[in-house]
């Protein structure tokens, strides 16, 4: 049996005609592809083509928008002592005086008439801390029996309902030249016969408390949460917008109108106090929007709020 042999090479021109057809063929599928696409509604009424190629340009044209656009101007300082001062010039007839301390660095500053007021019942602050420090050192307990209770029932009355008859008995039982004596080592005046403070006197205080240099961390944290939800937030807590914390004192009597706060935020904190006289009644409509507006452009100043 004879072997053929190889087979002979196809024609160049069959080969050169099969590749025609096949590019042919990739030409008209290419075609038919992107006409579906074309024409393929996209989920806003277009061409899913047009609304691809609009939404790559509509990105690029608002990144070049926002590469080429001026950054925005930051937003205009406040100037706080004008502003203070312009709300205590609206009200001619009150004695106004304002101290705000920064905790962190202890910077102070003071508006308005700053000399000593009766202090009313913002003094209970340098009360508690004077008895607890007594406790501390070992002069006093918090079970001494002081009236129908003992002497820790009656710093959480005297601070948190601002209970004056809790007030007289703590102070006798510390004694009164060893309240004066206390208040001097802390850089504050005071005479509990007089009841006088100056506001940045109470600053001093509050700040002192906050950061701890006043008292233990135990009675530190108690004397602040007496100061919190108290029996009368009608004052500086009620001017304070959401996110600040508030820790505070007030004080009414006879034309004298008060509140002495800490307040904080994120990582700020400051011992905020408002002093008042005035010849019109403790509960004023005007007192407390006195108040009330002080309150507002101090903490907007202080935290942006």
């Amino acid at each position: 049996m004879t072997n053929p042999g190889p087979r002979p090479a196809a024609p160049t021109h069959r080969r050169n005609l099969a590749l025609v057809w096949a590019a042919a063929a990739l030409v008209l599928a290419a075609v038919v592809v992107l006409g579906a696409i074309r024409t393929v509604p996209s989920a806003g009424g277009g061409r899913t083509s047009d609304f691809l190629t609009n939404s790559f340009l509509t990105v690029a044209h608002q990144q070049a928008q926002r590469e080429s656009a001026p950054a925005a101007p930051p937003p205009a300082a406040v100037d706080l002592p004008a502003e203070i001062q312009g709300i205590i010039g609206e009200h001619p007839g009150h004695r106004i005086g304002v101290a705000v301390m920064d905790t962190r660095d202890g910077q102070l500053q003071s508006y308005g008439d700053v000399k000593p007021y009766t202090a009313a019942s913002t003094a209970k602050v340098l009360t508690a801390a004077a008895y607890y420090h007594l406790v501390e050192i070992g002069d006093k307990s918090l079970d001494t029996p002081l009236g129908a209770f003992n002497a820790a029932f009656q710093l959480k009355a005297m601070i948190n309902a601002s209970n004056n008859d809790a007030w007289l008995l703590l102070m006798q039982d510390i004694g009164y030249p060893n309240l004066t004596a206390y208040a001097a080592t802390l850089g504050i005046t005071y005479d509990p016969e007089k009841n006088l403070i100056a506001p940045p006197d109470m600053a001093r205080l509050l700040t002192q408390l906050a950061t701890g240099k006043l008292l233990n961390p135990g009675h530190t944290a108690e004397l602040l949460g007496y100061m919190q939800h108290t029996n009368d937030e009608a004052l500086i807590p009620a001017a304070l917008a959401p996110g600040i914390t508030v820790h505070h004192k007030y004080g009414v009597v006879q034309g004298y109108v008060h509140d002495a706060a800490l307040l904080s935020a994120g990582d700020r904190s400051y011992a905020v106090v408002i002093y008042t006289w005035g010849p019109d009644d403790a509960d004023s409509a005007d007192r407390l929007d006195l108040i009330h507006d002080l309150t507002h452009q101090l903490t907007g100043a202080l935290f942006g709020r």
